[in-house]
């Protein structure tokens, strides 16, 4: 078929020819003929093919990659547009990590560059600066975690730890502090205050800061002074002790806050250059920082702070284990420091722990049992850690056992000091009195200022709910504002 139509292509006018031949190469009625040339050309048709597909091939890969590239420089190119181009102020919810503390997820602003986009993409590569808690301003205390009001002098090897519990009223809480600062505690201990909640954090923070800047205030009024303080007298401050020899080396640096490159005790001034200030750090964290799964909730439908406070020390003490050497535990409510405490415990192993008692006795036993006051716990950092990992433990057990909320810290406390077994790896150490109350204090009653006086070697005090607890207060601050250079310090003198 193929010859006949290139004979009738011969035959027809020239113009024709290139028609018979596009029919004879491409026609479907005719493979025999493709199969003749091949068979007549055998090497000059498979060598055309096969460098044909190759070429194709070539040319293909080639197209693809070209393509590829110009659909990644169009999809970078809207990306960078976007980005320049995009201003608005998106608020999400960011939640910490687990170990962040698990804090409620609040509504934070970001924005977005909107002058050079290159610049937005230079900033994700650098160093992050440290934490500022948007709230308030304020540095993180402790790896991303709390807050830190006051960066000490120094690093201490004591560590006091506040709870604040739900209830307590802010002139209670302004009196511990205030008494807090002046007892001396902080010249060779840290401090470290526990909220129930990020909403009482932010309650009582503003007072921290200001109690804090009274403190500094005092310390550099008082130590330009001729005057001295009597540390007979309850509201008395003696600046001598948060003086300190200056070293040959220098300090070592807090754990609190932001690494500095180069730590130096600055506090110092004045004439004597050997006699720098010192004095420790004030933080705080939340107890849902510290405790974020909450581990008492399940075994009951309210935990309170007096409660949830011991799930919180095995976690903080934990992270500190290597910084501190001796803690104290104390609530903010019911007690108060006129002294430092931790003066028993220095000389005594790290897994000791003195507690106060209250005398108590059963009706059901003839045996004289002691009820152990959870206000104030000193102890060294091993012991008390032990302590409060056998104190969530034996609270659990009770609540499952009362089906109720009525469980105290006391009577678990008092429980876990009278069993001989459960406490085999603490050294427990009953101090020989009982903590004064303040209403027994001399001249209260009379609500004469100037015979406001402690039995001697008393560091703290207990804050019953009496009805005069008003009337002490204002007694003690009525003392405190009596010397000059305090009532030029604080601002309600």
């Amino acid at each position: 078929m193929g010859l006949l139509l290139t004979g009738k292509s011969k035959s027809t006018a020239v113009e024709n020819w290139g028609m018979g031949l596009f029919l004879v190469f491409f026609s479907e009625d005719s493979p025999s003929a493709i199969a003749d040339h091949n068979k007549l050309f055998p090497s000059s048709s498979s060598s055309s093919s096969s460098s044909g597909r190759r070429s194709n091939y070539n040319l293909l890969s080639k197209a693809q990659s070209t393509i590829s590239v110009c659909a990644l420089l169009v999809f970078v190119s809207l990306l960078l547009f976007t980005l320049s181009t995009f201003e608005p102020a998106i608020k999400m919810n960011l939640t910490p990590p687990r170990r962040l503390l698990s804090r409620k997820s609040t509504p934070i602003e970001i924005r977005t560059p909107s002058v050079n986009c290159w610049n937005w993409f230079r900033k994700m590569w650098k160093q992050k600066p440290a934490v500022v808690n948007t709230m308030t301003g304020s540095m993180a205390a402790l790896q991303r975690m709390g807050t830190l009001y006051l960066r000490g002098t120094r690093a201490m090897a004591d560590l006091t730890v506040v709870h604040v519990p739900e209830d307590v009223r802010e002139d209670d809480f302004r009196l511990f502090l205030r008494l807090f600062h002046r007892s001396g505690v902080t010249a060779k201990s840290d401090s470290v205050f526990i909220f129930a909640s990020l909403a009482f954090s932010e309650k009582f923070g503003p007072i921290i800061r200001e109690e804090n800047e009274s403190f500094l205030k005092l310390l550099h009024r008082s130590r330009n002074s001729n005057i001295t303080a009597s540390r007979s007298a309850v509201a008395g401050f003696d600046v001598n002790q948060f003086v300190k020899i200056k070293e040959k080396k220098e300090p070592e640096e807090p754990i609190w806050g932001k690494k500095r490159k180069r730590f130096t005790n600055d506090s110092g001034g004045g004439e004597d250059e050997l006699k720098r200030l010192s004095y420790g750090s004030v933080v705080s964290f939340d107890a849902a920082e510290i405790d974020p799964e909450n581990s008492l909730s399940g075994f009951s439908d309210r935990i309170t702070m007096s409660l949830r406070r011991w799930a919180c020390y095995p976690m903080l003490l934990g992270r500190v284990r290597r910084n501190f050497k001796h803690v104290m535990l104390v609530d903010a409510k019911s007690s108060v420091l006129i002294g430092d405490p931790l003066g028993r415990i220095r000389n005594k192993g790290t897994e000791s722990v003195i507690l106060f008692t209250n005398k108590h006795t059963k009706k059901n036993s003839e045996k004289s049992h002691n009820l152990v006051n959870p206000a104030v716990v000193i102890g060294g950092a091993r012991g008390v850690r032990r302590l409060s990992n056998a104190m969530v433990v034996e609270i659990a057990r009770a609540l499952m056992q009362h089906k109720k909320n009525s469980v105290s810290d006391s009577a678990v406390l008092s429980h876990l000091v009278n069993s001989e077994f459960l406490l085999k790896n603490v050294k427990v150490i009953m101090a020989t009195e009982s903590i004064p109350d303040a209403s027994s204090l001399a001249g209260v009653d009379s609500g004469s200022v100037g015979s406001l006086s402690v039995p001697e070697k008393t560091t703290i005090l207990q804050r019953s709910n009496h009805g005069n607890l008003r009337e002490i207060n204002s007694v003690i601050l009525k003392k405190i504002c009596s010397s000059e250079i305090d009532s030029s310090v604080y601002s309600d003198c």
